[in-house]
């Protein structure tokens, strides 16, 4: 059955505000069921691979439509998306996470880690110190590369403090986010093709997932902190 995201998400872009949503909340809490649904559906399949996620509700994992605009320059009151994150620690974990962003001519699917704290991005940091080698195995191998070219994020225009410039995986240190991403067209959208395409790159995005976590859970439960 065709899902109804896009065109309510284009009458939205076009109506950002507080009047036309509150005249179309009906169309809005049908299209939110169905999201939930298909969300329902993914964590069920990522949970097959990870464990942690068992239990977690959808709800857990959608994002509110309601925008934080306290601190904003844009006024709008609503976000002109639909979005997802699945992650073993919930939505404000500072471990890896499986993402999926909906919206008009802008679906993608992402997963790794953004702008981590300090702390968390120092034993990153440390685990490519470490093992490098085993992340660059993971990110070019042919089936993950051909789904996600490079790792993709903000990053340092020197090195980090206490790496030399010739240290073998430099350019990797120097990364401030881990992010890999791969689009989702319309018409995937429209179809509803963009679940088992979801679901196949998260699959795919697991090795890269695991080699933060040797790095993120040490940090999160405060072993090896000074």
């Amino acid at each position: 059955m065709p899902t109804p995201y896009l065109n309510f998400l284009k009458e939205l872009s076009n109506n950002n505000s507080k009047e036309w949503m509150d005249a179309n909340r009906d169309w809005y809490q049908e299209v939110r069921a169905v999201f939930l649904e298909d969300v329902a559906e993914l964590l069920e399949g990522v949970s097959s691979w990870e464990p942690a996620l068992t239990g977690f509700k959808a709800k857990d994992c959608v994002f509110r439509q309601n925008r934080d605009i306290r601190f904003s320059a844009n006024k709008a009151p609503y976000k002109t998306n639909l979005a997802a994150y699945f992650s073993v620690g919930g939505k404000k974990s500072n471990g890896p996470g499986y993402y999926l962003h909906i919206q008009p001519g802008e679906s993608f699917i992402a997963g790794g880690i953004w702008m981590p704290p300090a702390d968390i991005l120092k034993k990153i940091r440390q685990e490519i110190d470490y093992s490098g080698e085993e992340l660059l195995k993971i990110l070019n191998e042919p089936n993950f590369k051909k789904h996600f070219s490079s790792l993709e994020g903000e990053q340092l225009k020197t090195s980090p403090r206490d790496y030399d410039a010739e240290h073998p995986f430099i350019d990797l240190l120097r990364y401030k986010s881990f992010i890999v991403s791969t689009p989702l067209a319309d018409k995937d959208i429209v179809s509803g093709d963009f679940k088992t395409k979801t679901l196949d790159a998260f699959r795919l995005m697991k090795p890269f997932h695991d080699f933060l976590h040797q790095a993120v859970d040490e940090a999160e439960s405060g072993e090896g902190l000074l």
